[in-house]
């Protein structure tokens, strides 16, 4: 909520005079000098309610003591990209004089349309009026909606004068999130699938064998038997909470994707991590998202609707803003995995060369379950597919590669479905899909 200022001055009443007063005050003047040149005393008149008509309506709207407040809402605050917005915009007239023909104008960055004007009728004292448009982007980030400018005018439309509110409100575009199967992953261990129990905090109980006391240990915790037995203090153990976790590692370096806008490789790449990051959130993942750079954004679910909300809302707001990086490999975040990598790791990649893939394979023996979706960037471009049926190149090799460390290698291409893409990383296809890799390869041969 905010409150228009009054405009005070008679110098910014002549500032805001439209082409119409002006032209009135120039064919005024022009009336009131040449009734002095041609002695015409009823020239004279006319050219003086010319010239008084414009002013007279400047200092009538400066005088006019206008309290107008103003309120935006957003719905919703955060929206897809491609899909609307609607903001919704209501004028206050907090005076006890009816306002004059009021204009709106709402600034809006050229991403999300043009700019929404409306004219509303004279609102009575203490009345209100509300008017809605609607914004859509097909490119995501944080867009500044604001702030409101109205515009007051007279009634013979002599003059016109515009005042701005001072507040302004946030559209967050996120990436599009799709709904992802629930599959069996390689290689999980900790409360994925149907084992959800297992992704919740254990019981609690205590571990019936005791340990000695450390500074800072709850004191209502001492097991005074075994103290007795042992001669020094000893505390109880208490069981700690399993909880399943996991990374999903994003390659955000420009060098290796390829495309522009939103039809770029790079932008798939972030919806994919969006909906996976999502789709593993839900299921009660401690999830965090790292990227080349090392930068980790952790998104735990603590338990209850409202936390897995937040965690979502938290995960898709960082996607939002997220850009290309600078890096040339994927160091930083190796770094990162070699501390805590344990859980269950999602790689979404772009083109790598040998060298990093050989420094990517051993990080499968750190995690539980190691799924790798490496994109095909030339499809991108309309350049011929890196990843052709049956090829026995370089970028096959480097598949191989990943797949004999022990990921789950799934090859993407422009156009491929991400939900289709997910569910062959079932670890009960998995086999399948591999015997029939096998049988096609031998009726080849």
């Amino acid at each position: 909520m905010a409150e228009q200022d009054d405009p005070a001055g008679l110098r910014a009443g002549l500032r805001g005079l439209t082409t119409r007063g002006r032209s009135f005050l120039a064919a005024g003047g022009t009336a009131v000098v040449c009734s002095y040149l041609l002695g015409q005393s009823a020239l004279l008149r006319v050219g003086v309610l010319l010239a008084a008509l414009p002013l007279a309506a400047a200092v009538l709207l400066v005088r006019t003591r206008y309290r107008v407040a103003s309120g935006r809402r957003l719905t919703p605050h955060r929206a897809p990209a491609g899909q609307e917005a609607r903001v919704h915009l209501r004028v206050d007239n907090i005076s006890r004089v009816p306002t004059g023909l009021l204009m709106l104008e709402d600034k809006v960055p050229y991403v999300l349309g043009p700019r929404p004007r409306f004219v509303l009728d004279r609102v009575e004292p203490r009345g209100f009026r509300e008017v809605s448009y609607r914004v859509r982007s097909d490119l995501r980030g944080r867009y500044l909606l604001g702030p409101l400018q109205l515009r007051l005018t007279d009634p013979f439309g002599m003059c016109e004068l515009t005042r701005a509110f001072s507040a302004s409100d946030v559209l967050t575009v996120v990436p599009q999130v799709q709904k992802l199967p629930d599959i069996r992953l390689a290689g999980e261990w900790a409360g994925y699938g149907d084992s959800m129990s297992r992704a919740v905090a254990l019981a609690g109980d205590d571990d019936s064998v005791p340990r000695e006391y450390r500074h800072g240990d709850d004191l209502r915790r001492v097991h005074w038997k075994s103290t007795a037995k042992y001669g020094e203090l000893m505390v109880r153990r208490e069981e700690q909470p399993l909880r399943a976790r996991a990374t999903v590692l994003l390659d955000t370096r420009e060098i290796g994707h390829r495309g522009n806008g939103p039809a770029s490789s790079f932008e798939w790449a972030v919806g994919c991590a969006a909906s996976i990051g999502v789709h593993l959130l839900e299921r009660g993942y401690q999830t965090r998202l790292l990227t080349d750079t090392g930068i980790s954004v952790p998104s735990s679910v603590t338990g209850g609707s409202g936390s897995v909300t937040d965690s979502i809302g938290m995960l898709l707001d960082t996607l939002a803003v997220l850009e290309h990086s600078d890096g040339g490999g994927l160091a930083p975040a190796e770094d990162v995995l070699r501390l805590g990598g344990e859980g269950l790791l999602v790689a979404i990649l772009g083109s790598l060369d040998d060298e990093q893939l050989a420094r990517l394979g051993p990080l499968r023996r750190r995690a539980g379950a190691a799924v790798a979706l490496v994109l095909d960037t030339g499809s991108w471009t309309g350049l011929r597919s890196i990843f052709p049926e049956g090829a026995d190149g370089q970028a096959a090799r480097q598949l191989h590669l990943l797949r004999e460390a022990g990921w789950t290698v799934l090859p993407v291409r422009a156009g491929d479905s991400l939900p289709e893409l997910w569910r062959q990383a079932d670890r009960h296809a998995a086999p399948a899909a591999a015997n029939g890799g096998q049988a096609r390869k031998g009726a080849s041969a």
